[in-house]
């Protein structure tokens, strides 16, 4: 087996917006980039901007001794991998892939068994922009591997390393990404409503932008309610729920679907039925904490 290791050379395989992204980062930074990608389009790209190619996934984990990858999940990984496990012997692999904490484990104890270390990272990031000041990268796995290939990986974006469960970037990154796609959603469901109204999205944003800076005033007020069990009385649930029907009316009454806010409001009515049958407030996070309540 042919190997080249220096310390200003990675391997990156799984390029789409994010592994592309990945790929310019280390470029940028002076580091050598061999690729590898199911699409040769994609390989062909980054090829133009200074990587080399890997023609075979084997051939990628022999250019350098750390590999990145940067697939859609980690059954991906096994497909990938499982080309060239003769090929993992020795090498250290930084699986920077989306996945369950329980998947991640399994995945990090299958590298090992074929002779490899092994890093789990989340990349916690605006879109693909890797280089926007809000991105960062949760780590985890064995403090050793990771301080070893931090200077290498730090081009990618701001590190956080969380501990040596392989699972714990998982749970880390997937908390992040519960608060930003109910966010999200919620945020074109308000477009519509303005939109449909008749009214100027460009007129609404400086007030969206405006309440926005209230969110961290609520994420720490309710980070401490959940220490203590969980933020509501029963009145201020009952006033939730009321504020949940009105976004509902306001939304259809102008064609808007209004499925998250139904959710939301199903989730504020368990509450109350909670509460009222423990004769003391239930908070959400209580029912989220044990969802048989």
């Amino acid at each position: 087996m042919s190997e080249q290791t220096t310390a200003g050379s990675v391997s990156v395989l799984g390029l789409g917006p994010m592994g592309q992204a990945m790929v310019r980062a280390f470029l940028d930074a002076g580091i050598e980039v061999t690729v590898w990608n199911r699409s040769i389009d994609k390989v062909d790209a980054m090829v133009e901007l200074g990587a080399k190619r890997a023609a075979t996934v084997a051939e990628a984990l022999d250019a350098n001794s750390v590999s990145v990858l940067s697939l859609t999940h980690y059954a991906a990984m096994y497909d990938v991998l499982g080309q060239a496990t003769d090929h993992l012997e020795g090498k250290v692999i930084a699986n920077l892939s989306s996945d369950s904490p329980e998947k991640a484990r399994k995945g990090a104890a299958w590298v090992r068994e074929h002779g490899a270390e092994f890093i789990s990272g989340g990349v916690m990031s605006a879109g693909d922009n890797i280089a926007h000041p809000a991105s960062f990268i949760f780590y985890s796995g064995p403090q050793q591997v990771f301080d070893a290939h931090a200077e290498l990986l730090r081009p990618l974006s701001p590190q956080e390393y969380l501990g040596v469960d392989d699972g714990l970037a998982q749970v880390f990154y997937q908390a992040g990404l519960i608060i930003f796609q109910p966010w999200m959603l919620a945020f074109d469901q308000a477009l519509a409503v303005i939109e449909k109204s008749g009214h100027s999205i460009d007129q609404f944003l400086p007030f969206a932008l405006r309440s926005a800076a209230a969110y961290p005033y609520f994420i720490e007020d309710f980070a401490t309610a959940a220490k203590a069990g969980g933020w509501g009385t029963l009145a201020s649930l009952k006033m939730m729920d009321a504020g949940a029907q009105h976004i509902i009316e306001a939304s259809e009454e102008v064609g808007v679907d209004a499925t998250l806010s139904h959710a939301s409001q199903g989730l504020w009515r368990r509450a109350i039925a909670a509460s009222e049958q423990a004769d003391k407030a239930v908070p959400v996070y209580q029912l989220f904490v044990d969802p048989r309540d």
